[in-house]
């Protein structure tokens, strides 16, 4: 029997309306991820990379059709997408978005303040997190301190530190050299490939999505191109 997928999105519309226009983005997406997968998502600039990021992220929803990750209905859920979101799901953004104010722990730790732990819990799980990442002895450094490719590491840490099970990255290594940048596709691959995370990956970067089991061209609001990484 095939197994649902992990990530389905059928019949998705979605437009907006700039000033008197409508803008359509999606007029009949259909989109299946199974789980444990890698995708990485391309496309030109306006193809709707954004909004599909967005609306699996449960920060927009679909005008039209359904949206389930995990059995779950995300176009159903109203205001309990962000707690659930919260629970479910790490994202890792091309700027870090790291509180400068805090230092390494203090951000990875900040997931962690919703969960009903003590504070040796989130201390040990905040060392293991910053550990995997390779940035273990780094954390009392505050951002201003750590190079680009240390602060998204950072950013990967507390992407993963609630243990979700599924992972957006947008633009992850968009403003990182090739070194730094392929340090943390390493550390994605092995979250993938080791801890089984569910990854959905925009980048405009060929090279980041070789990184991806399968790699997905969006054009004007539609897949149009599906290639699998070699074996």
């Amino acid at each position: 029997m095939t197994q649902d997928p992990y990530i389905a999105l059928a019949g998705v519309r979605k437009g907006y309306r700039v000033g008197g226009e409508a803008i359509p983005i999606f007029s009949a997406l259909d989109l299946a991820i199974p789980r444990g997968d890698f995708v990485a998502v391309m496309g030109p600039s306006g193809s709707g990379k954004s909004t599909l990021l967005n609306m699996l992220a449960g920060i927009d929803v679909p005008d039209a059709g359904s949206l389930s990750i995990g059995n779950h209905r995300l176009d159903r859920m109203g205001e309990a997408r962000s707690t659930w979101r919260a629970h479910n799901m790490g994202i890792v953004f091309q700027f870090y978005n790291l509180l400068p104010m805090l230092n390494a722990a203090e951000n990875v730790e900040l997931p962690l303040l919703l969960k009903p732990l003590s504070a040796r819990e989130r201390r040990d799980r905040v060392g293991k997190m910053l550990d995997l990442v390779g940035l273990s002895g780094r954390e009392k450094q505050y951002p201003s301190m750590m190079s680009g490719g240390q602060q998204q590491r950072v950013g990967v840490a507390r992407a993963i530190v609630s243990d979700p099970g599924l992972l957006l990255c947008d633009e992850p290594t968009g403003d990182l050299d090739r070194k730094s940048a392929d340090e943390v596709l390493e550390i994605l691959s092995f979250l993938n490939r080791q801890l089984e995370k569910t990854i959905v990956m925009v980048t405009h970067d060929p090279q980041a999505a070789r990184s991806a089991k399968r790699t997905l061209h969006l054009d004007k609001g539609q897949f149009v191109e599906e290639k699998r990484a070699a074996s």
